[in-house]
């Protein structure tokens, strides 16, 4: 599977580590930033991993800021994108299995590098249910989209 990761300032020591340790089970890109700047504005790196994984059917994405919020805002605003917050396991596995879930996005401030990796993991790994239900309240969200354009 093909991951997307970006971060901003804030996350860009944890992403790192994050991208080295999942590079061992999947195909990580990652898509910024490179240097520590703190006037990286982070809508910039959620829109990179939201439109790759939108332009690339099957891969996911892993957004890093200080809370969460601000990433996972910026990356649903793309057509396609449902990005989740998660800050542990169960919720990792339940935005996938429920909500099918395509891009996550971790509270740089509220995680060990050890938590990221397991919430991450769980998250790749976690398939969506297809339950009817599920698969219809995302066609609502489609919908939803659709009416916007």
């Amino acid at each position: 599977m093909k991951v997307f990761i970006a971060s901003d300032h804030n996350g860009l020591i944890k992403k790192r580590h994050l991208a080295h340790a999942l590079a061992i089970d999947f195909v990580v890109t990652d898509l910024g930033p490179e240097h520590l700047n703190p006037g990286d504005d982070y809508p910039v790196f959620a829109e990179r991993v939201a439109r790759a994984v939108v332009d690339e059917p099957g891969s996911m994405g892993i957004l890093i800021c200080d809370s969460g919020q601000g990433m996972e805002i910026a990356a649903n605003k793309v057509d396609g994108v449902r990005a989740a917050v998660a800050w542990n396991e169960h919720i990792a596995a339940e935005t996938r299995r429920d909500n099918d879930s395509n891009i996550l996005s971790l509270p740089a401030s509220e995680l060990s590098e050890a938590e990221m990796l397991a919430i991450a993991t769980t998250w790749l790994t976690t398939s969506f249910s297809g339950i009817a239900r599920h698969a219809r309240r995302i066609s609502e969200i489609q919908d939803i989209e659709e009416e916007r354009d």
